[in-house]
């Protein structure tokens, strides 16, 4: 995924810039990076690996070795950014955030049209951090650059640009798809993925930017370089996993939605008519927590930490990218309290189950410590399409998405022509995906929140919503 924070103010800057990129650690786990502008040194970079340690103790020296009054900072899952440049359009850093999945053939196009060439990283890849670049160098300024290059690439792209006048250009991506927000105080303007970082390092939300909305920004003003788009698809997923409880998207506070969505979920077992005899309500920590505690209070059922994870020494920035590595991890963090555990009938809560890789692990670890029954509910419906716009998932197939295999071993490539069906838990096919998901891992039941209640949580209209790894409709 990745966040960026940035500001352009009168003082320095480069203390806001690091603590508001550190507030968006939970959004990659790759790469770092912050780039300053100062009057007399210029634009300085500084890029660091974050996957084995926090953001934060890689740039722990960055206020003393970078200055300036404007910077941008980048948490980054995949490429190394910012990028500088040095092009007809001036000096500049830039970092982007999205996925661009037509990255080939915009590159042999321009190798084709333009005399020119990339820089490659390991096993020949082009950042594409400097692909958005030399998109937006083809034209003749910023506005007109980053418009050609969102409307060529197939994806997303938000883009954040430092310039050697100290100014900063903040643009959303067309569809809207990822929050841009503003934010002001007394020193100046700042700009942020996460709304919660702008209050914490001490501004005030001014507004979101529109879809495709570009800003320029200096201490004093904010000028619209292009006014927005009328059609949204921001990703629902934000408020189901990755986005922060704290944050606020399209004035929608995702902890608030996270309740809402539990509770819709024990309304919906109590239609059902779903056994009472549950003990505890159990979230999977952490982004499974609030919504169980939601279903906790529409059920009346008592909720509790069964288990509790260990971070001080396993954070998610030490996940691992080897499968069996992250599995031990996994395991490794998770501190039984036995008292939940024994002879108690659980009902766990997930954020959602993507690839299913841990749940077996899961399950094992709490029969192992004396459960007498495990039920699991899952806070969206099953994820039938990897993502294609942001990349929150680590899978790069399909099939490595539990429900798609789940359908391959009950009937075959025929069954993806019935997907819809197999989301409806009320379908034949929907009873056959969880019964079989609940075999696979000894669950004693499983149920997916429906596409429709995971929309009435949020509370945008569904044609305001990217949803396509639940449906396909992007």
């Amino acid at each position: 995924m990745g966040g960026f924070f940035g500001v352009v103010g009168k003082n320095d800057s480069v203390a806001d810039v690091f603590f508001g990129t550190d507030y968006h650690s939970h959004l990659g786990t790759r790469r770092g990076g912050m780039a300053a502008f100062d009057n007399e040194i210029g634009l300085q970079r500084e890029i660091h690996n974050i996957q084995n340690s926090p953001f934060r103790t890689k740039f722990e020296n960055v206020m003393n070795e970078m200055k300036g009054t404007s910077a941008i900072g980048c948490i980054s899952d995949f490429d190394p950014q910012p990028l500088m440049f040095r092009s007809k359009l001036g000096v500049y850093a830039i970092c982007v955030i999205g996925r661009i999945n037509n990255s080939e053939e915009l590159i042999e196009r321009y190798l084709t049209e333009n005399i020119g060439q990339f820089s490659t990283m390991t096993g020949s890849k082009i950042n594409s951090t400097e692909l958005v670049a030399c998109l937006i160098n083809q034209k003749g300024n910023f506005s007109e650059g980053i418009r050609f290059a969102q409307e060529n690439i197939d994806g997303t792209a938000s883009i954040l640009i430092l310039k050697d006048d100290g100014t900063i250009i903040a643009a959303r991506d067309l569809l809207g798809r990822i929050p841009v927000i503003i934010g002001k105080n007394e020193n100046g303007h700042c700009v942020s993925f996460e709304s919660f970082a702008v209050f914490k390092v001490g501004y005030e939300i001014v507004r979101e930017l529109g879809p495709g909305e570009i800003v320029e920004l200096t201490p004093d003003s904010m000028t619209v370089l292009k006014e927005p788009e009328k059609e949204m698809k921001i990703c629902a997923f934000l408020w189901s996993y990755f986005g922060y409880p704290n944050s606020s998207y399209e004035g929608i506070n995702v902890e608030v939605m996270r309740y809402r969505n539990g509770a819709i979920m024990a309304q919906n077992d109590k239609y059902d008519g779903f056994c009472d005899d549950v003990d505890y309500i159990v979230g999977v920590p952490d982004s499974g927590t609030p919504h169980a505690i939601g279903y906790s209070n529409e059920s009346g059922t008592p909720f509790a930490r069964a288990f509790i994870k260990y971070t001080p020494t396993w954070a998610r920035s030490f996940t691992p990218v080897n499968q069996s590595e992250r599995k031990r991890v996994a395991t490794m963090k998770q501190i039984p309290v036995h008292d939940l555990i024994i002879d108690k009938n659980l009902l766990f809560v997930d954020d959602s189950i993507v690839r299913g890789t841990q749940l077996a692990g899961t399950v094992k670890f709490l029969y192992d410590n004396g459960a007498k029954s495990v039920h699991m509910r899952s806070a969206c419906p099953p994820i039938m399409y990897g993502c294609k716009y942001l990349n929150f998932s680590r899978s790069t197939s399909d099939m490595d998405l539990i429900a798609r295999r789940v359908i391959l071993e009950l009937e075959g490539e025929e069954g993806f022509k019935h997907i819809e069906e197999y989301s409806d838990g009320s379908t034949e096919r929907g009873k056959s995906l969880r019964k079989a998901i609940c075999d696979k891992f000894s669950f004693s039941s499983l149920e997916f929140q429906s596409l429709k209640g995971v929309i009435e949580a949020i509370g945008l209209p569904e044609d305001k919503l990217c949803t396509y790894c639940w449906n396909g409709k992007g």
